[in-house]
């Protein structure tokens, strides 16, 4: 099951309450459904949750049936629920304020949805019909689809009264309103009834940044790796360029002794190598020598 199928499946696992709520949630369904219009409204899903929910969503809705929907709910593919008789269509006409008559377009009767709870419903209604959430592991999008323009206008509006950024575009005969950011994704499936969702988002976030920061200090550790064994090649060229020369000889003590463990020791780092000096120096006071070295094998 992908991930947007079980956001869905968490929210249809939500019982149906009050009746003002259970309209609310018919008319995003209604809104970003594939079609509705005076002659009739077709809902296609290919979730068996919201299959089996909706049925019940427009009892309590609307005390109405739907004059065509599946035989059967527990076979994978598309279903379809239709409604097309006038007094069915009429009900839900007269709820949300509508006379198919005289609009000539949809719009978002705000009227219906005054209270907190109503727009949530609303938003999950949508969201069931028309929505879609990519995986957090691949990436961060949230997505509300409707064929009504002003309704696609008029739904960001709504979502920015409700404290959502959301963002807009087009695509073939549908309008888009969506959402790239972790935050608001989180924020949007929590507030429709899909807290477990918001979660996944979470630890798909936590668990990318973990892995950002371990690739990071791999990456660091490699590039400081690096930087080391170009030194200590270094070091050793300047040791042997020294010892053709014959001056290795006449060194003091204390820079004879570091270009021997130089030489025998060259995978160790700088602290390491200072351990093994008789006395142990600091790490900062064998680089010093090293450079030394370097400097008289340059000279």
């Amino acid at each position: 099951m992908s991930f947007a199928s079980e956001a869905k499946a968490e929210l249809c696992r939500g019982g149906l309450s009050h009746r003002c709520c259970a309209q609310a949630e018919a008319y995003g369904v209604l809104l970003f459904c594939s079609q509705f219009s005076g002659r009739g409204a077709r809902i296609v899903t290919e979730s068996e949750e919201f299959a089996r929910r909706l049925p019940a969503l427009f009892k309590k809705a609307f005390k109405v049936r739907f004059d065509r929907q599946p035989e059967r709910l527990d076979r994978p593919g598309k279903y379809v629920f239709a409604l097309e008789d006038g007094d069915k269509l009429s009900a839900l006409w007269d709820a949300f304020g509508y006379d198919p008559a005289e609009s000539l377009a949809h719009h978002i009767n705000f009227a219906v949805l005054e209270e907190e709870h109503c727009r949530s419903a609303f938003f999950r209604g949508a969201f069931l019909a028309g929505g879609s959430v990519t995986d957090p592991a691949k990436r961060y999008h949230l997505e509300l689809a409707t064929s009504h323009y002003s309704v696609s206008r008029e739904m960001s509006a709504l979502l920015m009264e409700a404290g959502f950024s959301p963002k807009e575009t087009t695509r073939k005969s549908n309008y888009i309103t969506y959402f790239k950011q972790s935050e608001a994704i989180e924020d949007f499936l929590t507030a429709i009834g899909a807290p477990l969702a918001a979660m996944g988002v979470m630890n798909a976030k936590a668990e990318k940044a973990v892995v950002g920061g371990v690739n990071r200090r791999v990456n660091c550790d490699a590039a400081n790796l690096d930087k080391a064994v170009e030194a200590a090649q270094e070091q050793i060229e300047a040791i042997r360029h020294l010892e053709e020369r014959g001056l290795a000889e006449d060194l003091p003590a204390r820079l004879r002794e570091t270009a021997r463990l130089r030489v025998e020791h060259p995978e160790l780092t700088l602290s390491q190598l200072a351990e093994l000096c008789t006395p142990p120096v600091t790490k900062s006071c064998l680089n010093h020598r090293l450079r030394k070295l370097i400097e008289l094998a340059g000279s």
